[in-house]
């Protein structure tokens, strides 16, 4: 085999024509902005349930925590087009809802449990909206309440489906926390309710 190496090279020195047909193209695509938008969560974002005590829990149903409110203020620099969506934090830890965000998982790798976040009660620049959510990108869209990483949510009138501008957006976010059923969990030792989650702000 080393006696035809320098054959063989030599004839794909001779032949650049052969790569030169192939090739591929890269875009780097995007915009600037001309308003740009910051969200703001009541009491820094934080839900502290404390200890829950294991007697407490359903054995083989899952159990709801006391329902939270928060509330989400986005400022923007002017009328912006935009979405908001969720990146969990602890994916793949969601218990029963895949939409919903993961509360981490025991020392077994048991999931804990799952929390869901709606939008409520929006005002966008004084007036009340509706949210709206798209699960294909943003091309069509639907009434919903629902805030998650699976879909983005937007605002429109109070009877649209449209997105619109905003300057100014209030919102109370609810959120439903469940635990999964005692059973399923190895609770020997104490175990965190680890849920974390961003929210984020998309321009359309």
């Amino acid at each position: 085999m080393k006696v035809f190496a320098p054959g063989l090279m030599g004839a794909l020195l001779l032949c650049p024509s052969v790569f030169a047909a192939s090739h591929t193209e890269l875009l780097v695509q995007g915009a600037i902005t001309p308003s740009a938008c910051a969200p703001v969560i009541s009491g820094a974002g934080t839900v502290d349930f404390g200890k829950v005590s294991v007697k407490d829990l359903n054995t083989q149903t899952y159990t709801e925590l006391p329902r939270e409110t928060m509330r989400l203020s986005v400022r923007c620099d002017g009328p912006t087009f935009f979405t908001l969506n969720t990146l969990d934090n602890r994916a793949g830890t969601a218990a029963s809802h895949f939409s919903w965000h993961g509360l981490g998982t025991t020392p077994n790798d048991e999931k804990v449990g799952d929390a869901g976040l709606g939008l409520y009660l929006p005002v966008a620049d004084g007036v009340p909206v509706r949210t709206i959510t798209s699960r294909d990108g943003g091309v069509t869209w639907m009434p919903s309440v629902m805030l998650s990483h699976t879909l983005l949510t937007a605002v429109a009138s109070s009877d649209g489906i449209v997105p619109i501008a905003v300057r100014e957006l209030d919102a109370q976010i609810r959120l439903i926390t469940h635990i999964a059923p005692a059973q399923s969990l190895t609770l020997t030792d104490e175990v965190p309710i680890d849920g974390h989650a961003t929210v984020q702000v998309n321009y359309l």
